[in-house]
């Protein structure tokens, strides 16, 4: 079988419409069912709406990275905040002398399985690195065990929780953390 055709790279304006658009299409299949449609539209409008994405790129300690298919669609995307964790739950636990959090990485549902989000992860990984972070760290809800097994595979522990706010619920997130002194690069 042959691998997959898979361009990832910089974000850029002209992706941010369909980008808002398949963030919106992502980001309810990682909530727990018990999230409300309501709450899931409320934190879409507040955090990944196109205006939202315009400013994350537009922001320097933000990197937004996109997959794309050989047609060109969007597949999949990240998106990196290079700075210490500013949660109280988080910072206590991820003590990276430079850290990133992986804030988002969402595949296209009709590409997981296909190396899109492992791609992207690599991706974040090498670029992390480059930029001289000590060490990556995401949240992901704690039912969420498919992308648990996920990180795990991409060499993130679990190492603490914390919580996140969906519309009017509280969530409950794992902790995941990389130490990159950890990981060979050149072998991604």
């Amino acid at each position: 079988m042959a691998e997959p055709q898979i361009d990832v790279r910089p974000g850029t304006a002209a992706d941010i419409d369909e980008l808002a658009e398949l963030a919106a299409l992502t980001f309810p299949l990682a909530a727990p069912p018990h999230v409300t449609a309501e709450s899931l539209a409320t934190f879409i409008d507040q955090h990944l709406s196109a205006s939202r994405l315009q400013d994350y790129l537009a922001d320097p300690a933000r990197q937004l990275t996109v997959a794309t298919s050989p047609t060109g669609r969007l597949i999949g995307y990240t998106l990196l905040v290079f700075a210490q964790p500013q949660d109280p739950d988080v910072a206590a636990i991820v003590q990276f002398e430079s850290a990133v959090e992986v804030s988002k990485v969402y595949a296209h549902p009709a590409e997981h399985g296909s190396g899109v989000a492992r791609a992207l992860i690599d991706d974040a990984i090498a670029g992390a690195s480059e930029r001289g972070a000590t060490g990556m760290w995401l949240g992901v809800n704690q039912e969420n065990v498919r992308a648990q097994r996920f990180y795990a595979k991409c060499g993130f522990a679990r190492v603490g929780t914390k919580r996140f706010q969906v519309g009017a619920g509280l969530e409950h997130d794992f902790v995941y953390a990389l130490d990159l002194s950890d990981v060979a690069v050149e072998s991604i």
